[in-house]
């Protein structure tokens, strides 16, 4: 067996198809099945576009084309219409007579609708788990949030299986330190050991990479072992082929050492009766505790227990924003050349650089992702500008090896301020800075042919601390999911000078102010709050655990009073087709 990481190009049907044969025609010989992800033909977010890039199995069996000799037999997901709904399916192709036929299709039976997933909005659900027989004996498929759902690979082992097949695109989260691994795989690890041990059976799981529209598939395919231990692993945040062996004798001998299945099926008919009653009660909660009498309330919260149990956050404790940080390098480097190269065609980016941290950041993962000469950086000082600034920005460019252009604002500004607007206040002069360099930079973005880049980081974005249409005007910005001072820390990582990265931050739209003057709290207090204010607590919580409760506030009011800062126009909705409501499309398809 092999596990084809695949990047696809969103919603390019057909050049999928190509690259998939391909990939089956060099397997030939060599692997007797070769494996793709889930949505591996079109890409994962398509959203709306979801009946566009949907195929019947029968159609993909014959776009797979004419089998080679020896070709191996294909499990490929992607998004399914056979005249009906439309369902995001994994299906099992075999040579047979000169042409693939469709062995067994699987249709997602757990759809996640929450955080960035909405597949119950675009797809219907399946409604059964199957084995079926194949030249790997007997197989059961499942599709990504159905593994994490224990009753699936149950149902699957119960049914013969001794091979689980899981196809899956689940974006990257969760960098901690010394992982080597993104947090969401290291839950596969766990769901697919457990059912390794549960079940004895190999458990294969397949992984899309590539970047769309920022959420990360990281690959990392994985094959599990009867009885838990861990087979051979597929590269992180990049296409390769991971080559399986499976011996089926293991599978006995855990069985037999283990016989945790054979238990599980001589107690289901009994258990049977327990699936009956809770599916008929609301919730599947039984409302008598275990001597029969009913609860008299609602059970105790959680976060209430926590707090009992001296659970609450510590105000003192940063490591909850450590990160791993050569992997959050590698991820974001990944994510630059997806997403500039791959996803919008181009090869050069254009940086306005200030002499701080975060555009310094900017400037040294633009370098290393594209290369310098595919770097273009504007210095962009007004009179008022700190001669400081000038000389960090131009420490930055010697550090990268990225040409440098100075163009001064201050004509541009005064022609307007000084002709039209002599008694501008200082906020508003700082934003005119702010919006003006932001024109310029748009327009040496088409000078060059090149990608515009944002340096705004995600504390300025949730305290709303920044100038609409100008700081968060960008497209494409590699550091808006890290927090300033975990901006910082990849800063020292990634070797930007150390005067740079000490230095108090400034936006240096103010003489002698700086951002912490204006925020009117420190970054790594104001990090910390609105780490733990977007992890649910709520402010009067973090009050109660130690956090300053003027700060605490300060933040929260930042934090809650301009959501509309990080949302597109609001527009009057008079129609059914109104875009980005009804009428949705993916940011890169």
């Amino acid at each position: 067996m092999e596990l084809v990481q695949l990047r696809p190009t969103k919603g390019r049907v057909e050049a999928n198809l190509q690259a998939v044969r391909e990939a089956v025609s060099d397997a030939a010989g060599r692997a007797d099945v070769v494996v793709f992800p889930e949505t591996a033909l079109s890409g994962y977010f398509v959203e709306g576009g979801v009946k566009e890039v949907a195929r019947s199995p029968g159609a993909v069996a014959a776009a797979l084309g004419t089998p080679a000799p020896e070709g191996p037999d294909v499990v490929l997901g992607f998004y399914e219409e056979d005249g009906g709904p439309v369902y995001n399916a994994v299906a099992w192709f075999s040579p047979a007579g000169g042409a693939y036929r469709v062995v067994h299709c699987h249709r997602k039976v757990f759809l996640p609708t929450y955080g960035v997933f909405d597949e119950a909005r675009f797809v219907a659900a399946g409604d059964e788990f199957r084995a079926f027989d194949t030249r790997l004996g007997r197989v059961g498929m499942l599709i990504c949030e159905e593994m994490f759902h224990s009753a699936a690979p149950a149902l699957l082992a119960l049914d013969g299986a001794e091979v689980l097949v899981v196809v899956a695109a689940s974006p990257a989260r969760d960098f901690r330190p010394k992982s080597g691994r993104p947090g969401n795989l290291e839950l596969w690890d766990l769901v697919g050991r457990a059912a390794a041990v549960e079940h004895g059976v190999f458990v294969a799981t397949c992984h899309l990479v590539g970047s769309e529209g920022g959420k990360l598939f990281p690959g990392g395919s994985t094959l599990y072992l009867p009885g838990g231990g861990t087979g051979a692993r597929g590269p992180l945040f990049e296409p390769g082929r991971v080559p399986l062996y499976l011996d089926h004798s293991r599978v006995h001998r855990e069985r037999a050492r283990t016989p945790l299945l054979a238990d599980f099926r001589s107690r289901l008919p009994h258990l049977l009766r327990s699936f009956e009653r809770v599916s008929r009660r609301p919730g599947g909660e039984d409302a008598r505790d275990r001597e029969g009498n009913a609860h008299t309330g609602a059970p105790p919260s959680p976060r209430r227990e926590i707090r009992r149990q001296g659970g609450l956050p510590d105000p003192a404790d940063s490591s909850v924003l450590d990160l791993d940080l050569p992997l959050v390098e590698r991820a974001v480097l990944s994510f630059l050349r997806d997403e500039i190269v791959e996803r919008r065609g181009f090869r050069d980016v254009v940086v306005g650089i200030s002499g701080g941290v975060d555009s310094a950041v900017s400037v040294f993962l633009a370098a290393r992702a594209l290369g310098p000469e595919h770097v273009h950086a504007v210095l962009l000082p007004y009179a008022t500008s700190s001669p400081e600034s000038l000389a960090d920005g131009a420490s930055v460019l010697e550090a990268t090896g990225v040409a440098g252009r100075t163009i001064d604002i201050t004509r541009i500004v005064e022609a307007y301020a000084g002709g039209e607007e002599p008694e501008i206040s200082e906020p508003r002069r700082a934003n005119l800075l702010a919006r003006v360099r932001a024109i310029v930079l748009w327009d040496q973005a088409a000078r060059h042919n090149a990608l515009l880049l944002g340096t705004g980081n995600k504390s300025e974005r949730l305290l709303g601390y920044f100038t609409w249409h100008a700081d968060d005007s960008p497209p494409v910005n590699p550091l808006g999911d890290l927090f300033k001072t975990q901006v910082w820390a990849l800063a020292r990582h990634l070797g930007v000078p150390r005067a740079i990265v000490e230095k108090a931050p400034s936006a240096d739209l103010i003489p002698g102010v700086h951002d912490e003057d204006e925020i009117g709290v420190s970054y790594p207090l104001a990090d910390r709050t609105l780490h733990w204010l977007l992890s649910g607590y709520r402010a009067d919580e973090l009050a109660e655990a130690g956090f300053d409760p003027a700060s605490v506030e300060l933040v929260r009011a930042r934090l809650e009073g301009t959501h509309w800062k990080r949302e597109l126009p609001t527009v009057a909705m008079l129609t059914t087709s109104s875009i980005g409501e009804f009428y949705l499309r993916p940011v890169d398809y």
